[in-house]
């Protein structure tokens, strides 16, 4: 396995948005609930939107011809954190991918971005637990801790 990360264009949007899908389904059929709506047209033209202005960067694993998975990254601003910082609202890896070290690989192109962006930290929310407790020790492994509370949101 030789697995290659690029960063995602405008282009890839069909690519993105499938991964999305799958991830979505993953975390709803693990937890049993319709946690997420998701439109295919409408994620795609959000994500080569976002790819296309630079307010969102996708970090694309590729294995060969196939896609492995993905990191998606987000700028925020907060004053607890000292200034902007990044925010991992997706990751995904394939099923077939898994204990591969695809997940490392994306964490470790990732780092670099937030280094080159000058973002003071990486934040990400896990799915829910305890369904999702390999992604949180994954997230551990990469050198994570546990900052308090729960993601809560209010849909408008």
């Amino acid at each position: 396995m030789s697995i290659r990360i690029t960063q995602a264009q405008p282009s890839d949007a069909p690519l993105i948005t499938d991964l999305v899908g799958e991830l979505l389904q993953e975390i709803m059929t693990a937890i049993g609930a319709p946690a997420f709506g998701f439109s295919q047209v409408e994620t795609e033209g959000r994500a080569r939107r976002w790819l296309a202005d630079g307010t969102y960067t996708v970090l694309l694993a590729h294995d060969g011809e196939a896609a492995a998975g993905f990191l998606a990254l987000s700028e925020s601003r907060a004053l607890y954190a000292e200034g902007t910082f990044g925010t991992i609202p997706e990751l995904y890896v394939r099923p077939a991918f898994r204990s591969r070290k695809v997940g490392t690989l994306l964490m470790a192109e990732a780092k670099q971005v937030v280094r080159s962006k000058g973002w003071t930290r990486l934040e990400v929310t896990t799915p829910p637990l305890p369904q999702f407790d390999r992604t949180r020790t994954f997230y551990e492994r990469q050198g994570f801790n546990i900052s308090g509370g729960r993601k809560m949101k209010l849909s408008l």
